[in-house]
């Protein structure tokens, strides 16, 4: 590889002769690690062209560096940073100076700090890796997918992949979304009432934009998705937190002051608990009396192995009530962060002006792609497929826990990709995950669930979408040795 020349500059106010100036911009360079073994130096001519000095100062910086095992001379080919190099310390510091800003003061919102864990980036290293939302690269039907990639790259679709849709998006994929994935969930909804997101997350952010201010109040399950607290926290609303029981959230507790209601009714974040058909009308009636919004978020509801699931909220809304959020990501693969709203045509009309605003729209190009992998009945196998596996992990996993009188919270009646766990009373199971790390199990601790200042520390989340099910029997076995060992 060959270091542009435009990545070299000489300081107005540096000492010594340009050749030690050249000599020491390089040799920092390859000390701060921004010039790499084996990379190409420009030009003696190119170089000295660029800094405006002679050929020959260049050429003697070069051999003195050479002479220091800096750089090495290849015949016919230059001067390459040597093999031979000091090796820069780890995370060099790329400019000397110190910071001179007062960032407690200059940060005018702060973002960091929220509830939402770090999980480990090498969780397939693991060999019990019980977590929750990644890809098992063993059902993902990545010659398909690849198919559809490459067709999305062709002449015929050449205007979906490069042109800027501003706040459009594309028209193949929302055509889709409307005759096929909606009316599964009982929704009817019109093109202009469907955009598209970056994920999930990405439409809950964009719909608490747009819908919270700091007079507003919104509500959020206890415990609920982390990222969603996060959020709210961030939009600066006035935050309400409701617990939610075996049938999810009870209408009954509401506030009063509630404009908009954030739930997940088919499958419960984290609980799994399902919200019965009886409660979700009751719900609508709730908010229609308080002139509430709800937001619902269905997260997974393709994941319903076990039996059909209830009709999304949305289906029963009759006047334009429910904000819908549907997510490609957990289905397909986490990494495509591509997801989508449903809801009247004036929210709409304003979430689209903002994602405008913030990056447009969703690559052309991935929305071409997996517009094609749906329709193409790639999705409906792949999300066969993965019912079939999961089904059979759910049951061994079930057998597992049952086997070592392990307290199961929730389970979910569809199906899903969890279990939520309750370890017994005393044991903290952030310390239970750092423990099982050493023995090469992953779970996922409950705190980070929880609005309260205190959260519970007992509970926890066992996935088994990506651990096959020959493995899950040794790495709850584990567990229980541990979780015995901590009482």
């Amino acid at each position: 590889m060959s270091i542009p020349v435009e990545t070299f500059f000489l300081n107005p106010e540096a000492q010594g002769t340009l050749q030690a100036q050249i000599q020491q911009m390089i040799a920092q360079g390859i000390l701060s690690g921004r010039l790499r073994k084996g990379e190409k130096l420009p030009s003696s001519r190119k170089l000295a062209g660029h800094l405006g000095v002679s050929r020959i100062t260049v050429t003697l910086a070069y051999t003195e560096l050479q002479a220091s095992d800096y750089l090495e001379s290849r015949d016919r080919s230059g001067y390459f940073v040597s093999n031979n190099a000091p090796e820069p310390p780890q995370f060099a510091a790329r400019h000397p100076r110190q910071d001179s800003i007062d960032w407690s003061r200059a940060l005018g919102r702060k973002f960091t700090g929220g509830a939402t864990p770090v999980k480990p980036r090498d969780w397939w290293g693991f060999r019990y890796p019980f977590v929750y939302g990644q890809t098992d690269p063993s059902l993902f039907d990545h010659a398909n997918w690849r198919h559809c990639a490459l067709r999305a790259l062709g002449q015929k679709d050449f205007q979906a992949l490069t042109t800027d849709y501003y706040d459009n998006d594309d028209p193949q994929l929302i055509e889709f979304i409307a005759r096929h994935t909606l009316p599964r969930r009982g929704i009817l909804a019109r093109p202009e009432e469907i955009l598209v997101t970056m994920g999930a997350q990405n439409a809950l952010w964009l719909t608490a934009q747009v819908l919270l201010t700091q007079r507003r109040t919104a509500v959020a399950e206890e415990p609920c998705y982390h990222a969603l607290r996060d959020i709210l926290t961030q939009s600066r609303c006035h935050l309400a937190p409701v617990a939610v029981d075996r049938d999810g959230l009870p209408p009954e507790a509401l506030p009063e002051s509630a404009d908009v209601i954030f739930t997940t009714p088919s499958h419960q974040s984290p609980t799994n608990a399902t919200m019965p058909m009886g409660r979700r009308k009751a719900l609508m009636a709730r908010a229609r009396e308080m002139e509430a919004l709800i937001v619902e978020d269905d997260y997974e509801f393709e994941m319903s192995f076990l039996r059909a699931p209830l009709p999304a909220l949305k289906s029963l809304d009759t006047d334009g009530r429910v904000i819908y959020v549907g997510s490609f990501s957990k289905s397909i693969f986490p990494g495509l962060r591509l997801g989508y709203l449903v809801g009247p045509e004036p929210f709409i009309r304003e979430a689209r002006a903002l994602r405008a605003s913030v990056y447009r729209h969703p690559p052309g190009h991935i929305q071409r792609t997996a517009s094609y992998f749906l329709s193409l009945g790639h999705y409906d196998s792949l999300i066969r497929r993965m019912g079939q596996v999961f089904a059979r992990r759910r049951k061994v996993m079930e057998e597992a826990l049952a086997g070592h009188g392990l307290g199961v919270a929730g389970r979910g009646v569809f199906g899903g990709s969890s279990i939520w766990m309750q370890a017994p009373d005393g044991v903290d199971t952030g310390e239970l995950d750092r423990r099982l790390r050493e023995k090469g199990v992953l779970i996922e601790p409950g705190r980070p669930f929880f609005h309260a200042a205190e959260p519970p520390g007992s509970y926890y989340r066992l996935a088994y979408s990506s651990i096959s099910s020959e493995r899950i029997p040794e790495g709850i076995a584990r567990l229980a040795t541990e979780l015995a060992l901590m009482r």
